[in-house]
Parts: C-alpha cells; sequence; structure tokens
C-alpha cells in the first residue's frame, strides 16, 4: 500500500513540516517561549493526526487483503476505532 496515494496525508505532512520550520525560525529569532510552546504542540497535536490516520488506513488495506472489500458499517466502525486510537 502505497500512502503517497494519499492526498490528505501529504497535506497535513507538508502542513506539519511547515509549521515546524515557523518554529525553527521563532528559536533562532528569540521568540517567546510560551509561543513556540504553544506552535510546538500544534506540530505534535497535528503528526498524531496523521499517524492516527496512517494506522486506520494500513489496518483497513490489511482487512481488504483478508476478506475483500469493506462494507460501509465495516468502514464505519473502523473510524470509531480510528477515533478511539488516539486516546492510546
Amino acid at each position: 500500500m502505497s500512502h503517497a496515494a494519499n492526498p490528505d496525508l501529504l497535506n497535513r505532512l507538508r502542513r506539519a513540516n511547515g509549521h515546524l520550520a515557523s518554529i525553527i525560525r521563532m528559536v533562532e529569532d528569540g521568540d517567546d517561549g510560551l509561543k513556540i510552546a504553544q506552535q510546538m504542540q500544534a506540530v505534535v497535536a497535528a503528526l498524531e493526526k496523521t499517524k492516527t490516520l496512517i494506522v486506520t488506513d494500513h489496518i483497513e488495506h490489511h482487512l481488504e487483503n483478508l476478506i475483500g472489500p469493506l462494507p460501509g458499517a465495516v468502514r464505519e466502525d473502523l473510524a470509531k476505532l480510528g477515533e478511539l486510537a488516539k486516546y492510546l
């Protein structure tokens, strides 16, 4: 399975990358530590959401390899599990 085919995933990673570059500039410029920490938390949250997306896509892909196309109800249940996974 190629995650490169998922534009949402790539967009999320590119946004996080841009945000991280901004944080590096903030540190270099000596910006306020609180602002830097807030921006860092935003990057961490974005990466966590992206990780959840990768994991749920990966699980869905392997389930489809095992049992064939997944019915809508199963996809909905997987989405619920993905939401639950963010608390791990």
